[in-house]
C-alpha cells in the first residue's frame, strides 16, 4: 500500500486483487470455492431479486452448511462486494479509434445498460455507497474511458463524459427494470398497469404535459420489450442527444497528442 494513501487494503479487496490467497479450510479439499458460491448468489439475485438472497438460501443452493460459506465469505456484505466484481465479466474489448469515438462510446454504453438488464440488483447495491475499487468494475470504467483516448478531451473531461454517459445509462435502467421494488410479482408489473393508474389519476386540467404524454402513450409498453440487443427508441434518442453535445465540444479543444494509442 503507498504511503498516499495509507494502512492496509481490506481483505475483499486483498482476495480480488489477487493480495491474498482465498482462505482454505484444515482438513481435506472442499467442495465449495469462493468462485462457486459467487456464481451461485448471482444465480439467487438474478432470478428472484438481492432481498432472497441470504446465506442460508445459498448454503441450500450450494448444497453445504451455512457455516461453511463463511470459510470463503466473512459476511453478506463482503459476498455482494465479490458478487459486483464478477457479475458484469469483461468489459467488450473496444481499441482506441480516434475518428470513431462516438460510435465505441455508443457501443460501450449499450453494452453497460446489457450488464444492468441481465443483473438489475446491482442498480440496488451500488445505490449508495463509496466509488469502485474492485478491479471489475475499474475495468469497464477503463473501457469506457479508453473510447475518448484519441479525443483532445481533458483527463478531467474525459472522466466528466463518463460520468454522464454511466449515469444516463443506469437511470434508463432502473427505470425500465423497476428494481428498486421488493418482490419478484412487483418488479414484472408492466408498464401497462402504470399507464391505467396514471389514466385514473391524471387531470389534464392541472398536469397538462403529462396528459399530452399520457394520450401519446408513452407511459405504455414499448412495442420492443428492453434488452441487451434491441435498446428502446427513448434510451438510444437520449443516448445519441448526449453524444451530439459531446460531439460538438471535442472541435473546441485544442488538439493534443493522445495519451495513449494502439
Amino acid at each position: 500500500m503507498s504511503e498516499k494513501t495509507g494502512g492496509e487494503l481490506p481483505r475483499t479487496l486483498e482476495v480480488l486483487w489477487g493480495h491474498r490467497a482465498e482462505r482454505r479450510a484444515r482438513g481435506p479439499a472442499q467442495p465449495l470455492s469462493l468462485d462457486r458460491i459467487v456464481a451461485a448468489a448471482i444465480a439467487i439475485a438474478d432470478t428472484d431479486g438481492l432481498p432472497a438472497l441470504s446465506m442460508a438460501r445459498l448454503a441450500e443452493r450450494l448444497g453445504c452448511a451455512t457455516m461453511s460459506l463463511y470459510r470463503h465469505v466473512a459476511n453478506k456484505d463482503e459476498l455482494r462486494t465479490f458478487m459486483l466484481d464478477a457479475a458484469p465479466g469483461p468489459p467488450p474489448d473496444i481499441p482506441v479509434a480516434p475518428s470513431d469515438w462516438r460510435g465505441q462510446l455508443h457501443r460501450w454504453a449499450l453494452e453497460l445498460a446489457g450488464v444492468y438488464h441481465r443483473h438489475p440488483w446491482i442498480l440496488q447495491t451500488t445505490a449508495v455507497g463509496p466509488p469502485p475499487l474492485e478491479p471489475g468494475q475499474l475495468a469497464w470504467m477503463d473501457a469506457g474511458l479508453r473510447t475518448l483516448g484519441g479525443t483532445a478531451l481533458s483527463p478531467h473531461e474525459k472522466m466528466s463524459v463518463l460520468l454522464l454517459v454511466m449515469h444516463y445509462v443506469r437511470g434508463h435502467a432502473q427505470l425500465s427494470t423497476n428494481d428498486l421494488r421488493t418482490t419478484p410479482d412487483q418488479r414484472e408489473t408492466p408498464a401497462s398497469a402504470y399507464e391505467a393508474m396514471l389514466t385514473r389519476l391524471i387531470d389534464p386540467t392541472r398536469f397538462p404535459a403529462l396528459a399530452e404524454l399520457l394520450t401519446a402513450g408513452v407511459f405504455g409498453d414499448p412495442d420492443t420489450p428492453p434488452s441487451p440487443t434491441t435498446p428502446t427508441p427513448h434510451f438510444t434518442f437520449g443516448l445519441d442527444r448526449i453524444l451530439d453535445g459531446i460531439e460538438t465540444l471535442i472541435p473546441t479543444r485544442p488538439t493534443t497528442t493522445p495519451p495513449y494509442s494502439e
